[in-house]
């Protein structure tokens, strides 16, 4: 198959391509390697791909040098002219968007930069897929959409009107942009919440990698809603082997599916909406607790109150992946950490 994934220099971009290249996919990967974070690790994960640093310029297609089957271009989503040339010259048979302003709190600071890449981009990879047709489009969303809900597990089925982060407003919106298109064009399209992805090559902004990089140099953690917090953390092989998966199954429309009792989560049109999560949720103390016995370190923990645009509690109802796909994630917390930390180690070059 051919495959554009955006967002190749991201954490579960990175992932998803090497899963896909090795399965011999023929793969254009695309990312603006933004500064949200440090760029050397986004440079970093390009290089396990066979991308060059210093050969990579703007718009400009990089053949891989460890994969025949593999190139990358520097771009924004943004840049409606150049994506178009790179869908009119590759014609990708499946796309999968993973490009994205991520992060919760930071939507707080800079909202203006989830409008650009989530919604602009967003809307430019669908017309995309309307000019240039595509068997399937596969895009991320996001645990966070569910906001107030608090009906656990958190079902697809269930209404997700109420988010508390600008981050998940975007997430939402591209669901509801998604099915527009999905109804007007028949493009086939399907839209993957996320829960609490973590693992090797992880964003440095997120909890995993604050911790472990504290605790091992001795400075306290900061603990949220005083450790109250649970979340349905899911190991990042387990997420790339879902959408590679999900990709290979085209939405299509639900028969049965009734506008006087609307399921939310299908449509008339080719258009689904899956968890991707562990379904096993794990308290916030009880996941340090394993990362203090991956490191055999003890944490110095700080409580904090909740912050803003987070919520308490996560737990992802995965039926509808299940029956659709036969796929269900399964790697425990204890094992995903324990592969975290080796990388971390060897990455950071920390050794005991």
């Amino acid at each position: 198959m051919k495959i554009l994934v955006t967002g190749t220099a991201g954490f579960i971009g990175f992932h998803l391509t090497e899963k896909l290249i090795s399965a011999g996919h023929e793969v254009l990967g695309i990312d603006n390697i933004n500064d949200y974070y440090d760029v050397r690790l986004k440079y970093a994960r390009l290089a396990e791909t066979g991308i060059d640093q210093n050969v990579i310029t703007e718009c400009k297609q990089v053949q891989s040098s460890k994969y025949l089957n593999y190139s990358f271009i520097k771009t924004n989503l943004e840049n409606i002219s150049f994506l178009e040339n790179i869908f009119s010259k590759f014609r990708p048979d499946y796309v999968c968007n993973l490009a994205a302003q991520a992060g919760v709190r930071y939507s707080l600071q800079n909202p203006s930069a989830y409008l650009n890449s989530n919604i602009s981009g967003f809307l430019n990879i669908l017309e995309m897929c309307r000019k240039y047709p595509v068997k399937h489009l596969v895009y991320a969303s996001s645990s966070s959409v569910y906001g107030l809900n608090k009906k656990m597990p958190l079902s697809v089925s269930d209404n997700v009107d109420h988010p508390i982060s600008l981050y998940a407003a975007s997430k939402k919106s591209n669901e509801l942009m998604a099915h527009t298109y999905s109804y007007l064009f028949g493009i086939p399209t399907t839209g993957l919440r996320f829960f609490t992805v973590y693992g090797p090559w992880g964003r440095p902004d997120m909890a995993l990698f604050i911790f472990t990089k504290n605790i091992l140099e001795d400075r306290p953690i900061e603990v949220f809603n005083n450790g109250n917090m649970i979340r349905d953390f899911t190991f990042v092989d387990d997420i790339s082997e879902g959408i590679s998966r999900v990709l290979n199954h085209p939405a299509e429309p639900n028969k049965k599916w009734d506008g006087l009792h609307p399921d939310p989560a299908t449509s008339m049109a080719p258009y689904r909406i899956y968890n991707i999560g562990n379904s096993s949720p794990v308290k916030l103390l009880d996941y340090i607790e394993a990362i203090e016995n991956a490191l055999g370190k003890k944490a110095e923990k700080k409580m904090m109150p909740i912050q803003q645009g987070d919520v308490p509690a996560t737990h992802a109802d995965v039926s509808h992946l299940e029956k659709d796909v036969h796929y269900k994630p399964k790697t425990s917390i204890e094992e995903g950490i324990r592969k975290f930390v080796k990388w971390y180690k060897e990455y950071y070059q920390i050794f005991q």
